[in-house]
């Protein structure tokens, strides 16, 4: 059996030691612990802010567009369609009427005809009449016989130039400045570059290059004793913080920070699911007791007594009341069609009365029936209205 290999646990990551199997469990009892009411809490106030959007914020947002739509852009609308876009019509004709027309009347029947036959067709004439002939002629004049005076001026006057002053000019500059010049600076100076200033300059060079040899080997010399004194130091003190600093804190990094910062993350991270399951375990339990305790006892009472009681009152008491105002309504127009008849019947009687007779009655009231002639079922326009029920005389004869 080889006792130097092992399987680790399940769960378990390879490399752990003792103290990190032995820190887990405590560790992941007390962060469930601490993140437990934070989660309840966390979970309860996002409830609440659902149940809040779904209840309170959306039915007042619709509220507020709808009110905003009644009190603002609808009157806006109306005051815009109906106000401000008929008062900007009506501004737009006065402006044009007030101000486009007019100057667009004075610059076409005032401005463009005196422009045009007061200034352009003269201006145009003495252009073509008068200026361009006086052109043609001072052109000529000028092409003709000023120019080739002109020329043979200018040519008299070239020569005289060049015999005066450009000849001489010429003359002393190619046999007195240039030989002065050429043998009496550039000669002496080329003669003493070459023959004095190059060599001292060539040997003082190489005895200044030869000096800074000597100077760079020496420097060499000591930066290589210095290099090799540092890096010997530098050596040591790089073993010395090695051994007594970086491998004591590297070692608590590996073996102590890091197992415990992944146990408190891990721990958090379990504690927030287990957090998560007993607050929504939780969570059903409390919609459980308050559908049992509240809502189902509620609905039965709403479904067993209010409904039945509420269709008995509708059909016993609602109904019987409905029918007794439409009765008391149709009663109560009925009395008014007849107190209105009565008025008319009235008001027309007066005016027979007052009138003496139907001709002059007023258009829109209704006449009266024409009245029957003994023994004939034509009626007369002339004969008075006459009743159709027979007089009490005429009762009793027939009952005799």
């Amino acid at each position: 059996m080889d006792y130097g290999k092992h399987q680790a646990p399940q769960g378990y990551e390879p490399g752990e030691g003792v103290l990190t199997i032995l820190i887990r469990i405590p560790v992941r009892i007390v962060v469930v612990v601490l993140v437990l009411p934070v989660r309840m809490a966390w979970d309860a106030l996002t409830a609440l802010w659902h149940a809040a959007d779904r209840v309170l914020l959306r039915p007042l947002g619709r509220a507020l567009a709808r009110l905003l739509d009644t009190l603002v852009l609808t009157p806006l609308t109306w005051l815009y369609t109906w106000v401000l876009t008929p008062l900007g019509k009506a501004a737009a004709w006065l402006a044009a009427a007030l101000f486009v027309r007019p100057w667009t009347g004075l610059w076409r029947y005032v401005v463009v005809p005196v422009a045009r036959y007061g200034i352009a067709v003269p201006a145009a004439w003495l252009y073509r009449a008068v200026l361009t002939p006086l052109g043609h002629g001072l052109r000529w004049t000028g092409t003709a016989l000023l120019a080739p005076a002109a020329r043979g001026l200018g040519t008299g006057l070239a020569r005289l130039l060049a015999t005066l002053l450009v000849l001489p000019v010429a003359a002393l500059w190619r046999y007195a400045i240039v030989p002065v010049v050429r043998y009496g600076l550039i000669v002496p100076a080329v003669w003493l570059y070459e023959a004095v200033l190059a060599p001292v300059g060539l040997g003082t060079a190489r005895v200044l290059g030869r000096l800074r040899q000597g100077t760079a080997w020496t420097l060499g010399l000591l930066r290589r004793g210095i290099a090799a004194t540092g890096r010997g130091l530098g050596i040591a003190l790089t073993w010395l913080v090695t051994t007594l600093l970086v491998a004591p804190v590297s070692w608590t990094y590996r073996h102590l920070l890091t197992p415990v910062g992944r146990e408190i993350a891990a721990a958090f991270e379990v504690a927030w699911r287990i957090a998560g399951y007993v607050s929504r375990a939780v969570g059903r339990a409390l919609a459980w007791l308050v559908v049992t305790l509240l809502v189902a006892p509620v609905s039965w009472a709403y479904r067993t007594l209010v409904t039945p009681v509420g269709h008995f009152l509708r059909d016993s008491v609602g109904a019987p009341a409905r029918r007794a105002a439409a009765e008391a309504g149709r009663a109560a127009r009925a009395a008014l069609a007849s107190a209105r008849e009565t008025v008319r019947r009235a008001r027309r009687d007066a005016w027979r009365a007052l009138a003496g007779t139907t001709g002059g009655a007023r258009s829109g009231e209704p006449l009266g029936i024409p009245a029957r002639t003994l023994g004939s079922t034509t009626t007369v326009p002339s004969a008075a209205q006459a009743s159709d029920t027979p007089p009490l005389g005429e009762k009793l004869v027939g009952r005799g």
